[in-house]
């Protein structure tokens, strides 16, 4: 796994504090998968739009197949996402 430096939650302002309270989970933290684009807060919207738009957009996959299908991949890719 790679080591990128990120902006924790307390550290951010401006534009990336703003994304960070609007992307935060229901336990209050912001994903990690998220904060590696701490340092680019563009980068940051557009992978959250790009997840959300295929976990949530118009499509003929169920929520559940399209999270069996995430989960499948992650698990190939060792990933722990």
């Amino acid at each position: 796994m790679s080591w990128i430096k990120v902006i924790q939650e307390t550290e951010a302002a401006g534009r990336l504090k703003e994304l960070y309270e609007k992307y935060v989970d229901p336990l209050g933290f912001v994903d990690n998968i998220l904060k590696i684009h701490s340092l680019n807060p563009k980068s940051l919207k557009t992978h959250f739009d790009l997840y959300s738009h295929a976990m949530r957009g118009r499509s003929d996959l169920s929520k559940a197949q399209r999270e069996m299908i995430a989960t499948a991949v992650s698990t190939i890719n060792h990933c722990e996402y």
